[in-house]
């Protein structure tokens, strides 16, 4: 009898153990979340993965700031949760994630920092396809000099063009062109005055970190840098109120940055999207955007050849 009592309750531990081990298997890997605030679709990213062999724990990104670590996924009756501190949110307590799977994709809710509670869904990040041989089309400009043809500010519009320059001497709206890219080489030309801080978007999703940095050590939230995923290899920002120049290749999820003649990130693939991205259908062309909503910025000789 007792025999027969310890096997009983070795083959209900291993069952557990092997449904466990099944939900967490079927977690892992990179989810764009659709999170529905307020009535407002707003885009987020986890990548859930294993560590050791019973732990899962992850990376979340929310609409806003820099992908940060989730220290344990908890898994539980089919069920998954964890919490994030807060970074840029208001004051209140940390955000909980609750999901769970659904067919092919997760659903479940977001606690936010001050007690809402607001639905999301997720499907799996797709594989963007790499050409290893691309067949460039011709350089253009994506901006004429003279005004803000090709290009629409999401909001109250504080951006001038002075003397063949694109300015923004204030925090106000992005600017969004109207065509959208799939992969392509960009080369544009950028200046900022003392502690400014901007960036531009690569199809809407992808920041690359324009900032008064110069002397720092490299960092993915620094000039250069994917924001918050991919560091450059060195620190090559020009003083406040210099020129400097981006010359910027996406294929796929791989980028390229040479930074003022340097290249700091070499065929890297960025992981997923980074705060305040326009939406999460990475698989779509998306346009390129430039940040104003932070501090001033001023560019020129925007150049854009897209793949054929």
């Amino acid at each position: 009898m007792k025999i027969k009592f310890l096997f009983t309750i070795t083959s209900f531990l291993l069952t557990i153990f092997f449904v466990h081990a099944q939900d967490a298997k079927a977690l892992e890997g990179a989810w764009n979340l659709t999170i529905t605030e307020d009535g407002k679709e707003e885009p987020a990213w986890l990548e859930i993965s294993h560590s050791g062999n019973n732990t899962l724990v992850g990376r979340f990104c929310y609409k806003f700031g820099s992908a940060r670590p989730v220290a344990e996924v908890e898994v539980n009756e089919g069920k998954f949760s964890f919490s994030i501190p807060k970074q840029w949110e208001p004051a209140g307590f940390d955000m909980q994630i609750i999901g769970m799977q659904d067919g092919d994709g997760l659903k479940g809710t977001m606690i936010y920092t001050d007690g809402k509670v607001y639905p999301w869904v997720a499907s799996r990040s797709p594989k963007l396809p790499y050409n290893e041989n691309p067949k460039w089309g011709k350089d253009r400009k994506l901006f004429n000099g003279k005004d803000l043809t090709g290009w629409t500010a999401m909001g109250e519009n504080q951006w001038v063009v002075e003397d063949g320059v694109l300015k923004s001497s204030k925090s106000g709206a992005n600017l969004v062109t109207d065509e959208k890219f799939t992969d392509f080489k960009l080369h544009v030309e950028f200046k900022y005055p003392k502690d400014s801080n901007s960036g531009i978007y690569l199809r809407g999703r992808y920041e690359v970190q324009v900032a008064d940095n110069v002397g720092l050590e490299p960092s993915s939230i620094l000039f250069g840098g994917i924001y918050g995923l991919l560091t450059p290899n060195e620190m090559v920002a020009k003083p406040a109120g210099e020129w400097q120049e981006y010359d910027i290749t996406l294929i796929g999820r791989r980028v390229t940055i040479v930074a003022n003649g340097k290249t700091i990130i070499q065929n890297q693939n960025i992981p997923g999207m980074t705060g305040g991205a326009l939406d999460n259908d990475e698989a779509a062309p998306g346009p390129l955007l430039i940040q104003g909503d932070h501090g001033p910025v001023e560019l020129r000789n925007i150049m854009i050849t897209p793949i054929k």
